[in-house]
């Protein structure tokens, strides 16, 4: 980075430097000298001495500029540091020493390939038992849940927005203030969401899960239109404790929107 800039400062910026300074010492130094001649010729007292300060002052500041200009000229002219790493080549190394040579041509060949036993296993990890657990821990529709049967097909474009989480919302059924952690007690949460190319008829269900466990949800006929604002809300009679609520929302018996809240009194009073 150095050499770079040492460079760039030969080649650009110091002729243009070194000529200014020169420049400026020059005008200094005529004016020097015309304060010289003023003061040799000048008849009053006063003239005489302003004279001869200007003379001072100017033929400071043109030694100054002329040094100045020197210096940066020496410098530029002088060569670039060669920072270049070096790498030497060793044509002249000792060889290894036999028994070295000996111990890795002798070394066993390291197995890079699963032998069949292994690749069985590791089939057999994967298969059946394994694809039942995964499909066990995808999130289903409660049957208590899914009882209305759609009259309408989901469309290809069906959709619900992120779920915000309030204690208000506003006439538009927006969220006041939305955020994901709240204090534990006795209050009622919104839940707002957008929806696009719904279509009445179409059936629909949410349910709250706390920790996991199921404690709230209903299911319905949709009859809300095809797009536009919306919201579920839920207020426990035990309160809301502690712990992670979840709300599901599902149309025609497939999750659209998901989304998890926390009640900690402690963590929200800190405002984090």
């Amino acid at each position: 980075m150095f050499e770079n800039l040492s460079v760039i400062l030969t080649e650009t910026i110091t002729p243009w430097l070194v000529g200014t300074l020169i420049s400026l010492a020059v005008l200094t130094l005529t004016i020097t000298m015309k304060s010289w001649r003023e003061m040799k010729r000048s008849p009053y007292f006063f003239m005489r001495r302003q004279a001869e300060k200007r003379l001072q002052t100017y033929g400071s500041a043109s030694f100054f500029l002329f040094l100045f200009a020197i210096a940066v000229a020496f410098y530029s002219w002088q060569a670039p540091v060669d920072s270049t790493p070096r790498v030497a080549i060793l044509v002249n190394s000792k060889p290894p020493k036999e028994e070295i040579v000996a111990f890795f041509e002798n070394a066993p060949p390291v197995e890079t390939t699963l032998a069949a036993t292994e690749i069985e296993d590791l089939v057999a990890a994967v298969s059946p038992d394994t694809e039942t657990e995964l499909i066990a821990r995808k999130p289903a529709l409660p049957e208590e849940f899914n009882q209305v049967d759609p009259l309408i097909s989901l469309q290809d474009n069906t959709a619900l927005g992120t779920l915000a989480f309030s204690t208000r919302i506003s006439d538009q059924y927006e969220a006041v203030n939305p955020r994901n952690l709240f204090a534990e007690g006795f209050y009622t949460l919104y839940a707002t969401f957008a929806y696009d190319d719904m279509a009445d008829g179409m059936s629909w269900s949410w349910l709250w899960r706390h920790n996991g466990e199921v404690v709230e949800g209903a299911n319905e006929l949709w009859q809300y239109g095809s797009d536009g604002p919306g919201y579920i809300f839920f207020n426990p009679d035990e309160g809301f404790q502690f712990g992670e609520y979840t709300l599901e929302v599902w149309v025609n018996g497939e999750m659209l929107a998901q989304s998890d809240v926390t009640m900690n009194s402690a963590a929200a009073a800190a405002g984090n």
